[in-house]
């Protein structure tokens, strides 16, 4: 940062423990200090002037924790504006995934925020949002495994050609699998929602899923389909209406009863919520099935990395080994890791918030493979899906949410799945 070069990280450096201003000028609070004394309301006004440049109206001394991720992400970046008024000469700054949950005006807004600081900073942009990638770049960068396998004016660039060469072949109608979209079973319901309301959040909803089926929950940020499936792991509590799993009324909702009764939960934010970062892979992978591999109080360690073994090969885990740090994976890796988790110890109910977030199309597609695997093997998967197009391609059956009630639910047969435009008719 002393040689004018920041970074907004993809899964956020901010500590949530501190306030917005104390983590704006973390490091750098020498400048608000005299006689050893933090004049506390020199930094809340300092911090005001970063937050207007990214058009964030937040108190700087609210806790970090109680943001939002996007206004999280949008402080990363105040963060990293901050070095404007404290490097003389040009910037380079580093934007790893910086849009991956933000809304489409937040979007533009960084886009916007990026163009006028271009008349004195260089940037380094990691998407895999290939229609960004065209809009804001000059130029373009290929890898793949580790490699630059090309790289070519943005001018002359198409995001077509771009998948080419990221995964080695083109991406058509079976990107998400749909030949592998098998009928699920009708007769044997997995979850059943009735009129389940929670103040705030969503009201009146009912759902069934059914073995085999995946059921996709599309709406916009704030919709209530997040609340949904936190609900049904037992994360929160209903008002009203009543959860059904596999036959029995839910009277405790807790994480704990829902791993007892077969649910597995991949959260949107897997760093914070998904994995352990410090612990292996073998580790993470038996975190919610401990009583298994335990015996008179004692782990039965051989077992674990025995059951990592087989779950790397099972999945093409890129790890050096089961004892890697699953911290030090890439995403789509540290994704296989919590599916694992899941699977490995018999869960038959999946709920996955995001699952591809941040991911590129490679591993995206190994996520959409394990879909279906999970789908033909009887599990019940409800999905928040990434894009529109992600939840009509996996989709058995679509609800689309809004302002935390259902508008219309789609059937999403192969050959005979709503459009884009359906889907968006009744999200806005």
């Amino acid at each position: 940062m002393d040689k004018g070069v920041g970074m907004v990280f993809q899964e956020q450096s901010l500590i949530g423990n501190l306030t917005v201003m104390e983590n704006i000028f973390l490091g750098f609070e020498r400048q608000f200090v005299k006689f050893g004394i933090v004049d506390w309301k020199k930094m809340a006004a300092a911090a005001r002037y970063q937050l207007a440049k990214v058009k964030l109206s937040i108190d700087p001394k609210m806790v970090t924790s109680k943001l939002s991720f996007a206004q999280r992400q949008l402080v990363e970046l105040a963060k990293v504006l901050t070095l404007e008024e404290r490097v003389h000469g040009d910037l380079v700054i580093l934007l790893d995934e910086p849009t991956s949950v933000l809304a489409k005006e937040e979007v533009q807004l960084l886009f916007k925020l990026v163009r006028e600081l271009r008349s004195r900073a260089s940037f380094i942009f990691v998407s895999h949002r290939l229609d960004e990638v065209l809009e804001l770049s000059d130029r373009v960068y290929v890898m793949k495994d580790g490699e630059v396998v090309d790289h070519v004016e943005t001018s002359v660039a198409t995001a077509e050609s771009i998948q080419h060469k990221m995964v080695g072949h083109d991406i058509n109608k079976e990107y998400y699998r749909e030949e592998k979209q098998f009928a699920y079973d009708p007769a044997k319901v997995l979850v059943e929602l009735d009129a389940i309301s929670l103040a705030g959040k969503y009201k009146d909803i009912s759902l069934s899923l059914h073995a085999g089926e995946v059921l996709t929950l599309v709406g916009t940020e704030g919709s209530g389909r997040e609340a949904i499936i936190r609900t049904i792991f037992g994360m929160q509590k209903p008002q009203s209406g009543s959860v059904t799993v596999k036959g029995r009324k839910i009277t405790t909702y807790s994480a704990d009863a829902a791993v007892a009764n077969g649910i597995g939960y991949i959260p949107r934010e897997r760093k914070i919520e998904g994995i352990v970062a410090g612990m292996s892979v073998y580790e993470n992978l038996t975190l919610s099935q401990m009583g298994r591999y335990s015996r008179f109080g004692f782990l039965r360690i051989g077992d674990e990395k025995a059951l990592a073994r087989e779950w790397i090969k099972k999945l093409s885990i890129k790890a050096s080994s089961e004892y890697a740090d699953c911290g030090n994976l890439s995403g789509g890796n540290q994704q296989k890791v919590v599916l694992s988790k899941w699977r490995s110890g018999g869960s038959d109910i999946i709920l996955l918030d995001h699952p591809t977030r941040g991911l590129d199309i490679g591993a995206k597609e190994d996520v959409y493979e394990m879909v279906r695997a999970m789908s033909a093997d009887g599990v019940g998967i409800i999905l928040i899906a990434d894009t529109l197009e992600e939840a009509i391609g996996l989709s058995h059956t679509i609800a689309v949410i809004k302002d935390g009630e259902i508008q219309k639910r789609f059937d999403g047969k192969p050959g005979h799945k709503p459009s884009l435009f359906d889907l968006i008719h009744y999200m806005i």
